[in-house]
């Protein structure tokens, strides 16, 4: 039984591939017992009108070999083919070309194409039944609905086959938008993990090399400042290694047990203390207030506000050549404010980081949550930053 299903797929698969071949089978077929059916019937006149009944026998089945590529010409051959049968035979044999032609326009044509070739095939068949049997003749009916029966399978077939292809637009246009979207999580997981690297390492390095050079300045006359500067290098390259380690955390996919590592906590609002303490031992004096009564804020939130007192700071000390720097938290009812302002040189610190990726990354950021940032010169000296992060209600 399995060799035989299998016989039966590979015929339907080389059918399928190669529709000439089985068409031109088909159309042989039909041709014999076409010929068959003239030579054996009565013919109106005599010589020549047998050999021409018989060559218009030939042209109502042989064209069925093309029928799927030209279905609208194989049908009006064996149309004319047939009217000229009727004309020349006394018998009328079913119009089997015609069927099977009518029945490819139908299933390969649109329906308003194929409802006009019904109508036009419809007159010669009832002429010649009419003509050759007389106006009462029985089978005029049977043939037309025959002829009907054909175009609705074909029209049938023509509706399931667009139906399908349809299905099949629509998965392929379905598997493009996941993909497109996959894409775009792509980009912008790798945009996120950008602005983390340029975090993590803008600030940290900076707060290093500003602490290797005061203790490579005091490393003769002062050995206990260059100790404790050099301690302070050490420390932060902790916190970096601590912080990239996290980073490369969640890159990475989760382990073989479905867990994903375990690295430090995403820094928080909370952490800004530490930042604050840091840049203070790296010999910028920073001064940090906080405005009303601290609260918890959405994971993202407070990695956000984070990131943003850590940027703006790392320019700071970095570019604006400033003397301090103060750094303003408020919880407000609906949102979390930031202001960082410093001393330093003021618009010339936009030809740093602060004009570039860092600031690109710090609007992003800030958009990202619905919220607003503002970094501008102030008047005279010195450059701020403000971020507004909008909070709804009170996260417990």
């Amino acid at each position: 039984m399995r060799q035989v299903s299998t016989t039966v797929a590979a015929v339907r698969d080389a059918i399928r591939r190669h529709p000439w071949w089985s068409d031109s089978l088909l159309a042989l077929f039909l041709t014999v017992i076409a010929v068959g059916s003239v030579v054996g019937s009565r013919t109106r006149y005599g010589y020549p009108f047998p050999v021409l009944a018989a060559i218009a026998a030939l042209f109502t089945t042989i064209p069925i070999a093309l029928r799927r590529y030209r279905p609208l010409p194989v049908l009006a051959i064996t149309v004319t083919a047939e009217t000229l049968l009727l004309i020349f035979s006394n018998d009328s044999p079913v119009p089997v070309g015609v069927i099977v032609a009518l029945y490819t326009v139908a299933a390969y044509c649109e329906r308003r194409v194929s409802i006009r070739a019904a109508a036009w095939v419809a007159p010669p068949v009832i002429v010649g039944e009419i003509v050759n049997n007389g106006p009462h003749a029985g089978r005029v009916i049977p043939e037309l609905a025959v002829i009907a029966i054909a175009w609705v399978i074909g029209d049938n077939l023509r509706t399931r086959r667009a139906y399908l292809a349809e299905l099949k637009e629509r998965a392929a246009r379905l598997e493009r938008e996941r993909e497109e979207k996959a894409d775009r999580a792509v980009v912008e997981e790798r945009a996120r993990i950008a602005r983390e690297l340029h975090d993590v390492i803008a600030h940290n390095v900076s707060v290093m090399v500003v602490q290797a050079a005061a203790g490579e300045e005091v490393f003769d006359e002062d050995p206990e400042r260059a100790r404790e500067s050099l301690s302070a290098v050490a420390s932060t390259g902790r916190a970096a290694l601590t912080e990239l380690r996290r980073l490369l955390g969640v890159i990475r996919a989760e382990d073989d047990r479905g867990k994903a590592p375990a690295f430090a906590p995403q820094p928080g609002i909370e952490y800004v203390s530490e930042l604050v303490r840091q840049v203070n031992d790296a010999g910028l004096p920073v001064e940090l207030s906080v405005i009303g009564e601290p609260r918890a804020l959405p994971e993202g939130v407070g990695l956000c506000a984070y990131r943003i007192v850590q940027e703006a700071l790392t320019n700071t000390l970095k570019h604006a050549g400033a003397s301090g720097a103060q750094v303003h938290v408020r919880y407000a009812a609906d949102a979390l404010e930031l202001h960082v302002v410093d001393d330093g040189r003021g618009r010339s610190a936009l030809n740093g980081e602060a004009g570039g990726q860092g600031l690109i990354g710090m609007r992003e950021r800030v958009a990202l949550f619905g919220g607003e940032l503002t970094a501008s010169p102030r008047a005279g000296r010195g450059y701020e930053v403000r971020a507004r992060l909008p909070v709804e209600g009170r996260t417990p």
